[in-house]
């Protein structure tokens, strides 16, 4: 392992390859930052380029643009409210809030922290637990997953306000509907798509985001233009805000990092899971955690809610190149084009790479470390630049965002048809936004729907149609006993509250 570890620091740190690295990070937070070129664009814009490198040179670019494209993908989120990347959604939540109360610079800098300091601890996890935990990911079966999902839809309670928990759940299973619209990829059967051709692949995921926040928003400055210039007024008089994070700000923020960051590892690690239920499950459980006067900041600018699901889903990225390269099973649908170019490239991924090509094994891994160190190095400076699009007079910005998020969406499928549907499903996002129910609880339902129903199929496949595969294997017990107490922890809390004002009036009334 040592000589493994050896082999991929000199492959890593050769300077062609510390040059794709730099590359890689670069191209890809640019592109990331475009709504609509996600990670999986940017990767497979880089495939071609690759092929006259050999396998370690072509998998540390692509690796650097996988990263990047997450950490740039967050930017936009924060300042525009678009995340066009399924991980950046949940640090739309808080980020944006924060950028629109004139903490902007605050906002990119805490989530460039968090994102390095995630990144760095899951490739140190990658460089010593690897191979273990290719082990780990082999016993999860379709059960497991099923729970796993489950436990995500749990973090539904995390964007429901105080009263507001049924409102959420309807809104996730709102979303649960909308995931269902399209081909039944098991029977191949139509499915709610009233004989439209168009809608036979179903909903895309980016169409969704976009038209539920950046469009939506978008809108929302047409309709209120009152309230948005206020904001507009209030965000340009705090000159976009600091970046200096404070002493108090980092304690807070530390171990909010540290449990997040084990926590995306390890989900990164799952085949299927990657960094989209990483960063949702951080910010539930960092929500979980919090105190019940930091609980009525999320949602509305907490920079625990920002830091966590940043933390979260570049952890998840290294995570995520467990199952790839010990396994040879993509995560996600980057780590598929990923190991599409690998093959092309003659390398077999699986339980014998590290033996058998280790350069390509270990400098990948080394290469993250690097390219994480790099991604700081190069957006830190830029930020106070990055974040002056806030200062973009409204009539200026506002068409920006509709032009981003209308082309974003045309580029991905060339079809008019997105647009319509898009604008529609923005129109019922203003009125869900006007009666004031969450949004997010329905992309967390959409997102996680399509995994759910294809795990519980394969479950009571294998079960015979018998629910009893929810309780006979101890890793799927086990997490849905962690469902079920998280779903009970805020009714157990509340008894607890209730409990205490009754003895605090008795002991007044005593005195």
């Amino acid at each position: 392992m040592l000589d493994g570890i050896l082999q991929g620091l000199s492959t890593a740190a050769s300077p062609v390859n510390l040059l794709m690295v730099f590359v890689g990070c670069f191209a890809g937070t640019f592109i990331g930052m475009l709504p609509g070129l996600g990670p999986i664009s940017a990767i497979a814009l880089m495939i071609p380029i690759t092929y006259g490198f050999d396998p370690a040179t072509g998998m540390i670019l692509m690796a650097g643009v996988y990263y990047g494209a997450i950490f740039g993908g967050s930017t936009s989120a924060i300042l525009i409210n678009a995340p066009g990347v399924a991980g950046t959604v949940a640090t739309s939540f808080d980020g944006y809030p924060l950028a629109k109360q004139g903490h902007a610079g605050k906002a990119l800098a805490i989530a460039a922290y968090s994102s390095f300091s995630g990144g760095t601890i899951a490739a140190i996890f990658l460089l010593f637990a690897a191979p273990a935990l290719a082990s780990v990911s082999l016993s999860f079966q379709s059960a497991d997953y099923f729970a796993l999902m489950v436990l995500g839809l749990t973090a539904v309670s995390a964007f429901a306000g105080k009263g507001k928990f049924l409102i959420a759940v309807l809104m996730t299973l709102f979303g649960l509907m909308l995931s269902t619209i399209g081909t039944d990829q098991t029977a191949g059967l139509q499915r709610f798509t009233f004989g439209s051709l168009d809608l036979i692949d179903g909903i895309s995921f980016l169409l969704l985001a976009m038209a539920t926040f950046a469009l939506s928003e978008a809108l929302m400055v047409v309709l209120k233009p009152e309230k948005v210039s206020q904001e507009a007024e209030e965000a340009t008089k705090g000159k976009l805000g600091s970046m200096k994070v404070s002493k108090e700000e980092v304690k807070d923020l530390a171990p909010v990092v540290g449990r997040s960051s084990v926590l995306g590892f390890f989900i990164g690690v799952l085949p299927g899971a990657g960094a989209t239920i990483a960063s949702f499950l951080a910010y539930g459980m960092e929500r979980s955690f919090a105190s019940a006067k930091e609980k009525l900041k999320f949602g509305k600018g907490s920079i625990r809610g920002l830091a966590a699901p940043e933390t979260a889903n570049n952890a998840a990225c290294s995570g995520s190149f467990v199952p790839l390269l010990t396994l040879g099973i993509p995560g996600s649908g980057t780590t598929a084009v990923m190991l599409g170019a690998l093959i092309s490239y003659g390398v077999q991924p699986g339980p014998r790479l590290f033996v058998e090509q280790p350069a390509v094994f270990w400098s990948v891994i080394i290469s993250m470390y690097i390219g994480n160190i790099i991604l700081l190095v190069l957006n830190l400076p830029l930020i106070p630049y990055i974040a002056r699009l806030l200062a973009l007079p409204k009539q200026i910005l506002t068409p920006l965002i509709l032009f981003f998020s209308l082309i974003g969406v045309y580029l991905v499928s060339f079809n008019t048809f997105d647009i319509h549907i898009m604008v529609i499903v923005a129109i019922i996002a203003i009125v869900f936004r006007l009666i004031n129910f969450p949004l997010a609880p329905m992309l967390l339902g959409f997102i996680l729907g399509g995994m759910m129903e294809d795990n519980l199929r394969r479950a009571l496949a294998i079960s015979d149609g018998e629910l009893s595969f929810l309780w006979e294997r101890p890793i799927t017990a086990s997490i849905l006993a962690i469902t079920v107490i998280v779903l009970l922890a805020p009714l157990v809390q509340n008894i607890i509250d209730i409990r205490r004002k009754k003895a605090l009036k008795v002991n007044d009334g005593e005195g």
